[in-house]
């Protein structure tokens, strides 16, 4: 990469506003996005309990889904584990009564760990949320229950981040939660680039969001470079694009 050459860096946001959104912020800050969508939603139709103590939502796509099935909390304390959750929750007309100063499950659970004993918690969320909420919540003496509001598939046609990262043209790649590495690594298998897609990645600066995404990298042989202390795109974005400035 020459100075006059903007880093190319991989996001794998799912193809909705969300792409759009990251790649924009990725723009401003002066780099060449490389948009390939590891994720597409694929709606359950279930809808959350109402009459829990707590109702705890993980993300933007799950505040959406709730509100077009006309979900109520009722008396339930409204959770969101971060603050797009709750700007999502708020833009459908929820009340949000909790954010957790850390967003991430574990911080959530740490919030609330000492309101929830003997209380009912719902969880509302995906098919692949981590285990961290319901066995926090549980040990804290709560009664849990999880609904799964829709599932996370790999979209058909993704992939081309990987066959760019096995010939070296990725400068970073910014990875938002473990199925999205998963899911880059299946593609990259589909492709017959894998080993070539982990080469380039070692070459590559590497940026998660939490530590469970941090930890499945590592699993998957790819070593992380950079884990930002909020839990956002924007704040991954800034701190990967400061790594590659600084090995410039």
């Amino acid at each position: 990469m020459s100075e006059s050459t903007p880093p190319a860096v991989a996001v794998f946001r799912p193809d909705d506003e969300r792409i759009d959104d990251a790649v924009a912020v990725l723009s401003d800050l002066g780099a060449d996005p490389v948009p390939d969508p590891m994720l597409a939603v694929e709606p359950t139709g279930a809808s959350p309990r109402t009459d829990a103590d707590f109702a705890v939502l993980t993300s933007k796509t799950g505040a959406e889904l709730v509100s077009a099935a006309d979900w109520r909390p009722g008396e339930a304390t409204v959770c969101a584990i971060g603050p797009a959750t709750a700007d999502a929750l708020r833009a459908e007309g929820y009340p949000v009564d909790v954010v957790p100063e850390e967003y991430t499950s574990s911080g959530l659970v740490e919030r609330l760990e000492s309101d929830v004993d003997g209380g009912r918690v719902e969880v509302a969320r995906s098919d692949h949320g981590s285990d961290v909420l319901p066995e926090g919540f549980e040990a804290a003496g709560a009664y849990v229950h999880e609904s799964v509001l829709y599932r996370l598939v790999r979209p058909e046609g993704s992939g081309d981040s990987a066959e760019r990262a096995a010939v070296g043209d990725l400068d970073a790649v910014c990875f938002t939660s473990s199925l999205t590495v998963d899911h880059f690594l299946e593609a990259a298998a589909d492709r017959g680039v894998r080993e070539g897609a982990l080469d380039g990645l070692s070459d590559a600066v590497v940026g998660v969001i939490g530590e469970p995404t941090r930890e499945t990298a590592a699993e998957r042989g790819i070593e992380v470079d950079v884990v930002p202390e909020e839990a956002t795109f924007d704040a991954l974005a800034r701190a990967v694009l400061e790594q590659v400035d600084g090995r410039s």
